[in-house]
C-alpha cells in the first residue's frame, strides 16, 4: 500500500479510545483536554526526527513484549525494525519474506501490516524437527501471518498461514485474544471483507455470524483491529475498486466492538471526521 512515509502511527481505534480515557485525567500545562503532542522520534526522512532510518519505510503496526524493544512493521521495507522508548534503532532487522521470496537478487519483498506478541505456548512455527512458540507475529498485505522466534531465525519470520494470490487475502491488521481457554489471533481481511480468526495451531475457525454488521454500508471492510480490555475493535475504511486499497476521504469509517468470539457489541465510532481509521 502507498502512503506517504511517515513516524510511527498508532491505530485510531486507540486514539479515540486513549482520548476517552483523557476525560478523567488532568490536562497538563498546555495540552487541551482529550488532545495529543506529537513527538517525532526516528523517520526515514532526514530531518524530519531525531533518529533517521531508511529502512522505517510506511510503518504501520506496532508491537512489544515485556520490556523489550517497540517492533514496527515496515511495510514497504518488507522487514520489521525494532526501537527503543527514546527512538533508538536496535540492532536487529528481522525479514518479513512473501511465500516466493527470496527473490534472484537475494532481497525480500513481503508487505507487513499488523503485528502483535505471543505470551503463549501456541503458535508455533518449525525448527528443524521441533516447534517453538512465536515470540511476535505479523500479517500481511501478501495474505499471510507469520511468526518470528529467534531459536527457529534470528533475521526472517515464518509463514505460517499462506492465503496468498492474485485474489487471495488482503491483511491489514492482526490482534490476539482468547475465547474460555482457548487462544485465538484476528486478522482484518481488507478484500473480502471479513475478520479470519485462526487457532493456536493457525487453523483458521469459522462461528457463524462472527464479526458482521448488517448495518454497515457496502463497500466497507475491516481495516484495523486490536484487543483493547478483551473486546476486539475493528475499524472499517472504504475499499478501492480492487479491493486491496482504501478510499481515503472525511466520513469514510466506522468502529465497531466485538466479543473474543466475534458477536457484535454496538457500534463505536461512525464517519464524521473518520477517514480510513486504523
Amino acid at each position: 500500500m502507498q502512503r506517504t512515509r511517515s513516524v510511527f502511527r498508532v491505530s485510531l481505534v486507540l486514539v479515540a479510545v486513549a482520548a476517552v480515557a483523557l476525560q478523567a485525567i488532568p490536562a497538563q500545562a498546555g495540552i487541551a483536554r482529550g488532545s495529543f503532542r506529537q513527538t517525532n522520534l526516528v523517520s526515514d526522512v532526514p530531518g524530519l526526527a531525531p533518529v533517521t532510518d531508511a529502512d522505517l519505510v510506511n510503518p504501520w503496526g506496532l508491537s512489544s513484549r515485556g520490556t523489550s524493544p517497540i517492533w514496527v512493521s515496515d511495510n514497504n521495507a518488507a522487514a520489521s525494525t525494532l526501537y527503543t522508548g527514546a527512538g533508538d534503532k536496535v540492532n536487529l532487522t528481522v525479514h518479513i519474506p512473501a511465500p516466493s521470496d527470496p527473490q534472484p537478487d537475494g532481497s525480500f519483498t513481503g508487505t507487513p501490516t499488523g503485528t502483535v506478541s505471543n505470551s503463549t505456548s501456541d503458535f508455533r512455527i518449525p525448527v528443524g524437527p521441533n516447534t517453538a512458540p512465536s515470540l511476535f507475529l505479523f500479517a500481511t498485505e501478501d495474505g499471510t501471518v507469520l511468526g518470528w522466534n529467534p531459536n527457529v531465525d534470528l533475521t526472517h519470520a515464518v509463514i505460517a498461514v499462506n492465503n496468498s494470490g492474485e485474489n487471495g487475502a488482503v491483511y491489514k491488521g492482526l490482534t490476539n485474544g482468547s475465547v474460555d481457554s482457548s487462544n485465538f489471533l484476528y486478522a482484518a481481511n481488507f478484500r473480502f471483507g471479513t475478520v479470519d480468526v485462526f487457532d493456536g495451531q493457525f487453523h483458521q475457525k469459522k462461528w457463524a455470524g462472527a464479526f458482521t454488521d448488517s448495518t454497515l454500508p457496502a463497500g466497507f471492510a475491516p481495516f484495523g483491529i486490536q484487543n483493547i480490555n478483551g473486546s476486539i475493535y475493528v475499524t472499517y475504511a472504504k475499499q478501492d475498486a480492487h479491493k486491496h486499497d482504501d478510499v481515503k476521504g472525511p466520513g469514510n469509517g466506522f468502529v465497531d466492538i466485538f466479543t473474543t468470539r466475534g458477536a457484535l457489541v454496538r457500534r463505536f465510532a461512525s464517519s464524521g471526521s473518520l477517514n480510513s481509521p486504523w
